[in-house]
């Protein structure tokens, strides 16, 4: 019943020969958390023009966020945030029996609905300033691939630059390479990758188009925690071209064979990783500056509603939430990853990994 009034206050119902033209107001669907209103533009109207006044509308319906999404053309969809879902912190998710490489469960969306991350098909960056939550996210999507990978039908390579967070749980990779112990290795881990990726498409030339996991071909997953030490601040400029070859090659040509890149970094700057733009999905959690958030998930980003820069810098309030950039949605959605303690991660070995094995690993590492 606020609509024309609102509409007229805020300038988004234009005067035309003496007569109030207004959007026009369509469906409206609810949840728990959130409204998405249908809006059908005035002519002349942009989309930019309700993103310039979307505080201005949170705050006359008593809101507690609105951003504007888009739709077909000539309409807009407001999305008015009522109540945050993402407050409290979210457990780690039960491990799921039947893992979809297309459909992770991770965490949680804005919505109230289950985040859902894409990992066959795609490449995805992860870009979070200190203690955004990052690990979180790198946890969660290992937990849900815990079965396949106990299966033989999905192969993790893990990178792990500083030799901290991935080595928690080092049992569980089929490859693990530490910048702290040798650099060199993790070079050759991914170098091994790309042969192995480039043998596969040679095989499966002319017989497949979509890859489908099995135990003689399955899905491999480079994961590479804090990428810019390998990018970036290796000394070593031999060692470190040679780290972008092969990343440059395993974004370009890993999608259509059952390869995927999973890398994270602090800095998204373009000189820190200059191939960015080849990771299609992009995940932007607690950055340091709003520019940065229009670096890493595109251009206007953050006038859609992607407050990166403002993410609380506090574990309770802050940690795992992000803000998802998809190659098939330009529209940036805030959610927040489950938190996979260290005694989950315990747990998730102890079910992975055989006994006798990780003894016998444990005596090797003596």
């Amino acid at each position: 019943r606020h609509w024309a009034a609102v509409m007229a206050i805020s300038g988004l119902a234009p005067m035309y020969r003496g007569r109030l033209l207004l959007p026009a107001l369509g469906k409206v669907a609810s949840t728990r958390y959130t409204d998405r209103v249908q809006v059908r533009l005035v002519s002349g109207q942009c989309t930019a023009d309700l993103a310039a006044r979307a505080d201005n509308l949170a705050e006359t319906f008593g809101v507690l966020l609105c951003r504007i999404r888009t739709a077909r053309r000539g309409f807009v969809v407001l999305e008015m945030v009522r109540r945050d879902a993402l407050a409290a912190i979210i457990a780690a998710l039960p491990i799921p029996v039947h893992a979809d490489l297309r459909a992770l469960p991770v965490g949680r969306r804005e919505d109230g609905s289950a985040w859902l991350i894409k990992l066959q098909g795609t490449h995805v960056l992860i870009a979070g300033a200190t203690g955004a939550g990052k690990a979180s996210l790198l946890w969660s999507i290992i937990r849900g691939l815990l079965h396949p990978m106990t299966a033989g039908l999905v192969r993790v390579l893990a990178a792990d630059p500083k030799g901290m967070e991935l080595a928690y749980g080092r049992e569980l990779f089929d490859r693990y390479g530490s910048y702290a112990a040798d650099a060199l290795a993790i070079v050759i881990m991914l170098e091994q990758a790309v042969a192995g990726m480039q043998a596969r498409a040679r095989q499966l030339a002319g017989r497949q188009r979509d890859h489908t996991p099995t135990a003689g071909h399955p899905f491999v997953i480079v994961l590479i925690d804090e990428v810019a030490f390998l990018t970036a601040y290796q000394p070593d400029r031999k060692l470190r071209d040679r780290v972008m070859a092969a990343l440059a090659t395993l974004t370009t040509q890993g999608r259509a064979v059952g390869y995927c890149v999973i890398a994270a970094l602090q800095d998204p700057r373009k000189e820190v990783l200059t191939i960015r733009n080849l990771f299609p999905d992009r995940i932007a959690m607690r950055l340091d500056e709003p520019d940065q958030v229009d670096m890493l998930l595109g251009d206007g980003a953050r006038d859609r509603g992607a407050l990166a820069d403002l993410i609380p810098n506090d574990p309770a309030t802050g940690a795992g939430m992000a803000y998802v950039r998809l190659e098939t949605d330009p529209d940036p959605a805030r959610v927040r990853a489950a938190w996979v303690s260290d005694p989950d991660i315990r747990a998730m070995v102890a079910e992975a990994v055989p006994a006798e094995l990780k003894a016998v690993e444990s005596g090797a590492a003596a």
